[in-house]
């Protein structure tokens, strides 16, 4: 049954990382190359804290609504 959890817990984490990352490449489509840096950092931290990529692009797009 643990490994069951490891693989759905690996998974997660992969499909966090391909999110941020696709997250950073439309960011620097736009040109917006600070956020698109921001978001690539995020993606590579994301493999190691989990939930990291998904917090900062969250925190970017509320951050594009209120401002």
């Amino acid at each position: 049954m643990s490994s069951t959890t490891d693989d759905r817990s690996g998974l997660m984490r992969k499909i966090g990382v391909v999110t941020t990352l696709i997250d950073a490449i439309r960011e620097f489509s736009k040109g917006h190359r600070g956020s698109g840096l921001m978001l690539l950092v995020a993606a590579a931290l994301s493999s190691r804290i989990p939930g990291i990529g998904t917090a900062a692009s969250l925190l970017l797009r509320a951050y594009r609504r209120l401002r």
